[in-house]
């Protein structure tokens, strides 16, 4: 199995995702630099967490045209490999059409940084699958547009075709819709969390619930 770490402009938690998959998981990854179109060579395709571009104009609008993303719809077509997007490459998949609805300004109009609770919403999928259905996880969130809407009809279509993967428990510390934290598209190939797993994927930092996304993914790749 191979995995790919997107790097843009402003990104900073690629090598935090970098380390997870090859030190931790064990697996080849490589940083692959947003110029790069060539992705077919890739099990595992991951656009980190940061500031790409520095959210000019909103987090991800600038992203959503590099080289790198506008590949990745020929990619999930043809591919057997997966994508996820993490904090500010949910909201590249989100602008690129990639997810449903958009990730706006957190309600209190301030960027939080914490550890949150979360509840698994559903657990028959490739990120979650080594959770239990309705298990309460921790994960740290850092983001200024995390809140995450859609207008009733897209809403109804998450929770019909089980897409909602995450929400968050006990506080809503951004105001999305439906305490939404996580979400995926209908074939279960394209994935978004806001929280960040790779910040949490050692016990030294916490309860390490993030391995066990990575852990998913990687399994479900390999089998």
């Amino acid at each position: 199995m191979r995995a790919a770490v997107v790097v843009f402009p402003g990104s900073n938690c690629d090598h935090d995702t970098y380390y997870v998959l090859k030190d931790l998981i064990g697996i080849e990854t490589d940083l692959l630099w947003y110029r790069e179109t060539n992705l077919n060579r890739y099990d595992l395709i991951v656009l980190p967490g940061g500031f790409s571009y520095g959210d000019y104009l909103r987090a991800g609008a600038i992203a959503r045209f590099a080289p790198a993303v506008q590949a990745l719809p020929e990619y999930i077509e043809r591919s057997r490999g997966i994508v996820l997007g993490i904090c500010n490459g949910f909201q590249i998949l989100t602008e690129a059409g990639l997810l449903p609805g958009a990730l706006t300004k957190n309600i209190s109009q301030r960027f939080i940084c914490k550890t949150v609770k979360l509840r698994v919403e559903n657990n028959a999928t490739p990120l979650t699958h080594l959770f239990g259905y309705g298990e309460i996880i921790e994960l740290p969130i850092a983001h200024g547009e995390g809140r995450y809407i859609a207008p009733p009809e897209i809403l109804e279509k998450l929770k019909r075709n089980r897409q909602i993967l995450l929400t968050y428990f006990g506080e809503n510390p951004n105001g999305s819709v439906e305490n939404i934290a996580g979400i995926m598209n209908e074939d279960g190939t394209v994935f978004g969390l806001m929280p960040h797993p790779e910040r949490n994927s050692e016990r030294i930092f916490g309860t390490g619930d993030g391995l066990k996304i990575f852990q998913g993914l990687v399994q479900e790749v390999l089998v």
